[in-house]
């Protein structure tokens, strides 16, 4: 059986500022539904993405902002943080991790500028929604096999 991951909430206190900063990113905004009982829906998907992500009042107990670690994919990592930093966002510098494999949670063990070796899955950048949800960016030119 396939199993896809379509949909992610992220959890954010003013709706608006939400949809504003996601929609200054460029993604589609694919809904935005109110409900008599208050429960408002909002759905933003990345560009080339299958997954999106959905936001609003009444869709999750968890707190503000405390999402973290959510992945972004691209093929160029430096023309990522060019486009992220002139859309106004704060993003980190590209790095790469001391281990090399993935990333330590925080900025735990992170090293300036991208994987030395320029491998795949192995070069990032960081930027947090206005809420303090934190998302990764990751670089992935060649994936792995199966992929």
């Amino acid at each position: 059986m396939d199993m896809r991951l379509e949909v992610t909430v992220v959890p954010v206190s003013d709706v608006d500022r939400a949809k504003g900063f996601y929609e200054g990113l460029g993604w589609r905004l694919d809904a935005d539904f109110t409900a008599d009982d208050g429960l408002r829906v909002v759905q933003v998907t990345p560009p080339g993405s299958a997954c999106s992500v959905i936001f609003g009042d009444q869709v999750s107990e968890a707190a503000p902002g405390s999402a973290e670690g959510l992945h972004l994919v691209v093929r160029d990592i430096e023309a990522a943080r060019e486009e992220l930093a002139r859309k106004g966002v704060t993003v980190s510098e590209v790095f790469h991790d001391a281990g090399g494999v993935f990333h330590h949670a925080g900025a735990k063990a992170r090293l300036s500028g991208r994987d030395p070796e320029g491998r795949s899955y192995s070069s990032f950048l960081s930027f947090d929604d206005p809420d303090g949800n934190g998302w990764i960016v990751q670089e992935i030119t060649e994936r792995l096999p199966g992929r």
